[in-house]
């Protein structure tokens, strides 16, 4: 089995449940209208690619999970400019807006996604690097296309648990896109992602795990009430401090550090809060 291709034990049936009251349905079709215009608005503007503002991918991502009803908190370090490769645990697709609103980046993601109504094409307009995750012949040549992006200064975006996991179960960090940062001699930073529900308790209504279908997820988000994503960003960890893939996948995976201080925390200017 190829290094892209880790297997989670999370699935749709033993792990996600919907906590909370659920919203009205007419505020849930809002939405998901609301989602639907602002992905069109996306595909729109795609073509543009890096001539559109930093801050403008940033708050188009944000309120992508505004629209879905999802409070967001962001808290930790601001990101560096220049080449730096991001990784952080994978609950959800909402995660994927959520990582870009840290800061606008290329994303890794599975070929499949490519084949996607309206996501696959938005993605690839974004410029997003696909992978064969079961082609373990392909494994030098990604991260080698990988690299490649690092050194020219642009930031890449991966989940390198290489699935999707529950949130209350949490997969280790695969080595393989590791090997690209040491490679471009880039910092990694690592970014953490949870979901909870008023009162603080964990949420697992977000994950898109196993067989769960994307427009079942879609539905489960946009019908529940009460949910707040957090991003808490560590500390870029700078080139040469690791000797190998290995201690670097290790010290990257951001469950090894505490609790972030939501309090008075900011990132770059974005306020900790944003209600949706």
């Amino acid at each position: 089995m190829s290094v892209w291709l880790p297997g989670a034990p999370c699935t749709p049936t033993a792990c996600v449940e919907t906590t909370g009251p659920a919203a009205a349905l007419p505020r849930a079709v809002l939405r998901l209208a609301a989602v639907a215009a602002l992905l069109l608005a996306g595909v729109v503007l795609a073509p543009l690619g890096g001539r559109v503002p930093a801050g403008w991918i940033r708050r188009w991502c944000r309120a992508i999970v505004r629209a879905c009803g999802v409070r967001v908190r962001i808290a930790g370090a601001a990101a560096p400019t220049g080449g730096l490769l991001l990784v952080a645990n994978h609950i959800s697709w909402l995660d994927v807006p959520l990582l870009t609103a840290v800061r606008p980046a290329r994303m890794l993601a599975k070929a499949e996604i490519r084949r996607w109504p309206v996501a696959g094409p938005l993605a690839a307009r974004g410029g997003a690097l696909f992978l064969e995750r079961d082609r373990l012949r392909a494994l030098p040549g990604t991260v080698a296309l990988i690299a490649g992006a690092l050194r020219d200064g642009t930031a890449v975006a991966a989940f390198p648990e290489g699935s999707t996991w529950c949130g209350r179960a949490e997969g280790r960090f695969h080595r393989a896109v590791f090997q690209a940062a040491l490679d471009a001699g880039v910092a990694v930073q690592p970014v953490r992602i949870r979901y909870r529900v008023a009162g603080g308790a964990a949420s697992t209504a977000p994950a898109f795990v196993g067989d769960d279908s994307l427009l079942a997820s879609l539905w489960r988000v946009a019908s529940a009430r009460g949910l707040t994503a957090e991003v808490d960003v560590r500390p870029a960890i700078a080139p040469g401090t690791h000797p190998d893939r290995r201690t670097l996948a290790r010290a990257a995976h951001p469950v090894r550090t505490g609790e972030p201080r939501w309090a008075h925390a900011a990132l770059g200017g974005v306020s900790p809060i944003m209600p949706g």
